[in-house]
C-alpha cells in the first residue's frame, strides 16, 4: 500500500514552506518515524517523519516551494524490506571463500603477506602523502614497509607532488565572476519585514555613549567565581538584559505594542535577543527575563544561540517577544541604525567597546 507523505501544518501564519535538503534517497528503505527530509519555513526549519515504514519515492525536489498539504513523497509499504535479505546471502559465499582461500594461498601467504606491507605508521604516513605502498621497497622484516622507508619515500616522491604545481591554470587578469542564489524564505520574510516597518513606522534613533568601566570592572571581578559556580562565562548580554528590563519598569511605553487604535502595555519583559545564523537574521525570545538570573539569561543566550545557528530553533521560540536586543559590537561596529522588530515599539542597538578619554 503506498502513502503519500504531505507537508504539514507547521504554524497558522505559515502558508508554504521549502524542501531545504533530503535526509534519504530515492528508492531507500525507511522506517516508520525516520526522519527523511527537511522543510524550511519564513520561521524555522523542520523535519519530515516517514508515516510508515516502506521504500521511498521522491516526488519533489531540494528547493521547491510547496503549500501546506502539498505531496512531498510516497512510501510503498513492504517493498524495500526484502532488499536487506540478498545481503545476508551474499555474505555466505564470501564466508565460504574465505574458508577455502586459506587452503589455496597458505603457501604463498606465509612468503609473500609482509613483503610491501606497511606498518600502522607507516601507512599512516604514506597515506598522508599520496605515496602508493607499492611503490616503496620495505626494509623491514620479510620485507615489509616500515616508518623509516615511509619517511625515505616521502623525500622520494617529493618532486613528483610537485610537478603539477608548474602547469597550473594561470588567472585571467580581470576576470569578473558572479553567481546567484536563490534566496531563503527566512532571508525573503525578513527583507519584507524590515521594509513594511520602515514604510510604516516613524521611527526615531539616538545615539548614547555609556561609560561601561563600571561593568567591566564587575565583570573582571566575578567572571571566575560566576564560571565556577554557573559553568557559564559572564558576558556582557546578560548586564544588557537586565538594564532593559529596568528601563521597561520606569518607561513601560518602550515596552507596549500597537493593536490597531490600542496601545498594550506588558507587564513582564520577553527579550528578543537578534542572531546572525547560516541561513540570515533569526530573533529568538528570552522569555520573562525580567524574572532571571544573571546566569540564567546567560545560559538562556548561549542555549538560543546554539540552536539559531544550528537551525534548530522552534516557532515558539521566535513568536512574540516585547523588546529587542541587536549586538553589533561582535561586528566591529561603532554605530548603526537598528530597524523596530514590529509590533515592538523599540530596539536597543548596542555596540562596540573603546578605551577612550571619557568627559
Amino acid at each position: 500500500m503506498s502513502l503519500e507523505i504531505k507537508v504539514p501544518p507547521v504554524g497558522e501564519s505559515i502558508t508554504e514552506v521549502v524542501l531545504s535538503r533530503w535526509v534519504k534517497n530515492d528508492g531507500e528503505f525507511v522506517e516508520m518515524d525516520e526522519i527523511i527530509a527537511e522543510l524550511e519555513s519564513d520561521k524555522a526549519t523542520f523535519e519530515l517523519t516517514a508515516e510508515q515504514s516502506g521504500t521511498l519515492k521522491i516526488v519533489a525536489s531540494e528547493g521547491d516551494t510547496l503549500e501546506i498539504g502539498a505531496v512531498v513523497c510516497s512510501i510503498e509499504a513492504g517493498e524495500g524490506a526484502p532488499k536487506a535479505e540478498p545481503k545476508a546471502e551474499s555474505e555466505k559465499p564470501q564466508a565460504d571463500a574465505s574458508n577455502s582461500a586459506p587452503v589455496a594461498e597458505s603457501k604463498e601467504s606465509k612468503d609473500s603477506y609482509a613483503s610491501g606491507t606497511p606498518s600502522p605508521s607507516a601507512a599512516k604516513i604514506l597515506a598522508e602523502k599520496g605515496v602508493d605502498a607499492g611503490a616503496v621497497k620495505g626494509s623491514g622484516v620479510d620485507g615489509r614497509i616500515t616508518k623509516e622507508d615511509a619517511q625515505k619515500a616521502e623525500k622520494a616522491t617529493s618532486p613528483k607532488a610537485e610537478a603539477p604545481k608548474a602547469t597550473a591554470a594561470p588567472v585571467v587578469a580581470g576576470a569578473r565572476n558572479e553567481r546567484r542564489e536563490k534566496m531563503s524564505p527566512l532571508r525573503k520574510t525578513v527583507a519584507k519585514r524590515l521594509v513594511a516597518v520602515k514604510n510604516e513606522t516613524a521611527m526615531l534613533t539616538t545615539f548614547n555613549e555609556v561609560n561601561m568601566k563600571p561593568i567591566m570592572d564587575l565583570r573582571a571581578k566575578y567572571k571566575d567565581q560566576f564560571k565556577e559556580k554557573h559553568g557559564v562565562g559572564l558576558g556582557f548580554m546578560s548586564f544588557f538584559t537586565k538594564a532593559v528590563c529596568e528601563a521597561a519598569k520606569d518607561f513601560p511605553a518602550v515596552n507596549a505594542r500597537i493593536d490597531g487604535e490600542e496601545i498594550v502595555f506588558n507587564d513582564f519583559v520577553d527579550v528578543s535577543i537578534a542572531v546572525s545564523a547560516p541561513k540570515g537574521l533569526v530573533v529568538p525570545i528570552i522569555r520573562n527575563a525580567d524574572s532571571m538570573s544573571l546566569a540564567q539569561i546567560e545560559k538562556t543566550v548561549i542555549e538560543l544561540a546554539t540552536k539559531a545557528r544550528d537551525s534548530k530553533l522552534t516557532i515558539e521560540e521566535m513568536t512574540g517577544g516585547t523588546f529587542t536586543i541587536t549586538n553589533g559590537g561582535v561586528f566591529g561596529s561603532m554605530m548603526s541604525t537598528p530597524i523596530i522588530n514590529a509590533p515592538q515599539s523599540a530596539i536597543l542597538g548596542m555596540h562596540n567597546i573603546i578605551e577612550r578619554p571619557i568627559a
